[in-house]
């Protein structure tokens, strides 16, 4: 039957119609946002600004955990639950986490799928400053500096308004504790310690630093205390501390590759440690430099895990996903954003810039990404469709001065993946996709260092 030029117009219309009652039930409109000095886009719902969990990922740490989402920055922390009743969500009706305060603010929710989150609650919460239309941070600051002598070490505590990013750098006997986008007052400061006798803070550039001189054979450690809006950094120094550089500078010669199969989880099968067995024996016939972290003897200790992810060119954990009843299925590779966990990573990139003798020691912070693009290629060309997702952390990944990420090799909860996982042919491309990667992915570090003068 064919169709009038009346009954296509009204055809088309219904088709708009049903377009707008499909996006996720939702009545929103955009506006310009002004985000710490940033223009961004934000989206109004029932009267209240809303931002996009992709727009606030350069503001806070954001972590989604259904039906709660987590929201740290600033020296706090808040819980929201998700509430995919758009209209509901922005009433202040319901009760969220502020620190450790409940109280009744607009919570978040999702819109055509994507996680967003209300800007009145967390300026709320966050301490930020915030009217329509713009939302801006506090400047990060030197509150107070105070200093204790002690028997075994000194110990240096630093107040700040907010939370800070920081990075620590040794060279020689000289520690620079780099404080990024910290307002300070330059000021020498002298202690009553044996250990550090005197300090000294500069500005610079928008970022602060804390200048000290470490004595023979003295060490170090740097911890974080966060409370509810204060935030404070404890240097203590002392013979008895180590300095956390030598298993960097010590790398080996030979790229190390190192793998780290989880726990196999619930069941009888151990699929980590089957694939990371054939991933080594494929790359150590090749005359690669592997080792393994876990047998089935028993699981290396947490500190010899940690140093062998220092030394290493690759770091992989392998896992199966571990949590009951969830509903997934498939190959996923996780790599962590943002800073490392080891600082010391964190400021030798920092400092080294182009350097090819700094990026030999440590790598430009791209190469998880070059090697994790070279490893979904391979899984595809052999048929296994496999994910990349971020997060915020990886503990052991977050130690290792190269290319580290974990790679989750399905889920045994699920039917479908649980005849994949105990099927041979499976194990044995996963094997062959991650030693030919990693493979392509050493010898292409090795031209490109050897290019630029190493």
């Amino acid at each position: 039957m064919k169709l009038g030029a009346a009954d296509l117009r009204l055809r088309a219309a219904l088709l708009a119609a049903l377009l707008l009652l499909g996006v996720a039930g939702a009545q929103y409109a955009y506006s310009k946002l002004m985000l710490g000095g940033q223009t961004t886009q934000a989206i109004v719902l029932g009267g209240a600004e809303y931002a996009a969990e992709g727009t606030l990922s350069g503001v806070v740490q954001i972590s989604r955990q259904d039906p709660y989402v987590v929201v740290q920055g600033l020296g706090h922390e808040l819980i929201l639950p998700i509430d995919q009743d758009t209209e509901r969500a922005a009433t202040t009706f319901n009760t969220v986490q502020l620190d450790n305060t409940r109280l009744n603010a607009r919570t978040a929710t999702l819109v055509n799928g994507e996680l967003y989150l209300p800007l009145d609650t967390l300026a709320r919460g966050l301490g930020a400053d915030y009217k329509t239309g713009d939302f801006s941070l506090p400047i990060s600051a030197l509150t107070n500096v105070s200093s204790r002598a002690g028997k075994d070490t000194d110990r240096i505590v630093l107040d700040f308004s907010r939370d800070p990013q920081y990075a620590v750098n040794v060279v020689g006997n000289v520690l620079t504790l780099v404080l990024k986008g910290v307002n300070a007052n330059p000021q020498t400061y002298a202690t009553r310690g044996a250990f550090v006798p005197s300090f000294e803070v500069t500005s610079a550039n928008g970022d602060a630093r804390l200048n000290l001189t470490l004595g023979g054979g003295a060490g170090y450690r740097l911890f974080k205390v966060v409370r509810p809006g204060s935030v404070r950094l404890v240097l203590d120094v002392g013979p008895g501390l180590p300095r956390n550089v030598a298993a960097l500078t010590d790398a080996p010669r030979t790229p190390l590759i190192v793998l780290d199969p989880a726990p196999k989880g619930g069941g009888s099968l151990d699929i980590p440690l089957e694939v990371a067995r054939a991933t080594g024996e494929l790359l150590s016939k090749s005359g690669w430099q592997v080792k393994l972290t876990r047998s089935a003897a028993g699981r290396l200790p947490i500190a010899e895990r940690e140093k062998l992810a220092r030394q290493s060119q690759v770091f992989v954990t392998l896992s199966v996903g571990r949590f009951p009843g969830a509903n997934r299925q498939g190959i996923t590779l996780y790599q962590s954003v943002g800073e490392q966990d080891a600082q010391i990573i964190n400021a030798y990139r920092d400092a080294g810039g182009s350097s090819p003798l700094v990026r030999a020691a440590v790598g430009d912070g791209g190469e998880t990404k070059r090697l994790s693009e070279l490893l979904l290629g391979e899984l595809g060309a052999r048929g296994l469709k496999a994910g990349a997702q971020q997060v915020p952390r990886l503990y052991l990944a977050g130690q290792a001065p190269h290319a580290a990420f974990e790679l989750e090799l399905g889920w045994p909860q699920n039917a479908r993946d649980l005849a994949n996982l105990i099927t041979p042919q499976r194990t044995g491309k996963v094997s062959d996709a991650l030693a030919l990667s990693v493979a392509t992915f050493l010898k292409a570090r090795a031209a490109n260092l050897t290019g630029s003068g190493q």
